[in-house]
């Protein structure tokens, strides 16, 4: 071999060698983009804010069968027994108010969980500029975020609202109206919550269908607990409903709605109003939201037949600038 092209030879090898040497070295990432998502309302702008994922043990599912089960998740390729499902929080911007639906789980359940703070910051706003936290119940993946580790309150400003036949479940001693009494591990955890918000004056519950602020309204949709509570978003003819916990298993209860989980204070009550609010944002075609939908948890809901139901999520896209 000519002495010239061999020396060409070996300075390619060396390149080539470079080359995958430098690839083998590239670090991954091993995190994921931070978890917000952004949707225009009229002049309302609304965040949806990732806190993780936790897996539910497909058991917890009632009425239904293993066989139906397994048929459902495996359509959509949701794990089954353990199933990955979604916690999410909505941050309101009116304008003139910010209000966040719910605060996730918080510093209490490890690290695949508690991320609504951080993504809170990422999408541009401090804990310290949110004017009022509505809840939509008191169960911990809703209340956790109000505190951190320490017990004091994440929220230096805002003022804490919840339904009043929710805050009377979890925050007497005795139930209101002598109904069953919750969990006494979960009414604890909701009144720790809860504590530095009464102590400072910032606690306040509502009645059916209060106007929180102008654009966001209380909505009933007891079931799930006693004063669980949805709240439509509306702008100039354009509405999004964050309803809580209407769905826990999106490849099931859409397509079964009577499906119901274990969780479930009064499970025919929160089938029933499962099947209301499906019906009825079906028939508008307006937005819903819910906690445990695939993040961001926003779409719309088609009507698939007698008592069925389909989930169509928003696809993502640049946020439209609000008509002035």
């Amino acid at each position: 071999m000519p002495k010239l092209l061999r020396s060409l030879f070996v300075a390619a090898a060396a390149l080539l060698c470079l080359a995958a040497a430098a690839q083998a070295a590239a670090p991954k990432a091993k995190t994921q983009a931070p978890g917000y998502y952004r949707v225009q309302l009229g002049q309302i702008e609304v965040t949806a804010l990732f806190d993780g994922v936790i897996d539910l043990d497909t058991k917890l599912l009632k009425n239904t069968t293993p066989e139906e089960l397994d048929r459902l998740l495996a359509r959509l390729f949701v794990g089954n027994p353990n199933m990955s499902t979604a916690v999410n929080a909505y941050l309101v911007n009116t304008g003139k108010k910010l209000v966040l639906i719910d605060t996730g789980v918080g510093a209490y359940r490890g690290p695949a969980l508690g991320h609504v703070m951080e993504n809170l910051r990422a999408a541009g706003v401090t804990p310290a500029q949110v004017d009022i936290v509505v809840l939509t119940h008191m169960h911990g993946d809703h209340v956790g975020g109000l505190t951190d580790a320490s017990g004091k309150a994440r929220f230096p400003k805002a003022l804490v609202m919840v339904a009043q036949e929710e805050a009377d479940y979890w925050l007497s001693q005795e139930t209101a109206g002598g109904g069953p009494k919750p969990p006494q591990l979960f009414a604890k955890f909701a009144r720790d919550m809860a504590a530095p918000y009464i102590a400072s004056g910032r606690w306040q519950t509502f009645a059916k269908g209060s106007v929180i602020v102008p654009g966001v309204t209380a909505v009933p949709a007891f079931g799930h607990t006693p004063g669980h509570t949805a709240y439509a978003i509306e702008s100039e003819g354009q509405k999004l409903l964050i309803c809580g916990d209407l769905v826990h298993a999106h490849a099931v209860q859409f397509v079964r709605p009577g499906v119901a989980i274990m969780f479930d204070a009064d499970q025919a009550q929160a089938i029933a109003t499962r099947r209301a609010i499906f019906k009825d944002v079906a028939a508008g075609g307006y937005l819903l939201g819910d906690m445990h939908l695939p993040f961001p948890g926003i779409g719309h809901v088609r009507a698939d037949g007698e008592d069925a139901y389909g989930w169509v999520p928003v696809e993502f896209a640049p946020l439209k600038a609000p008509a002035k």
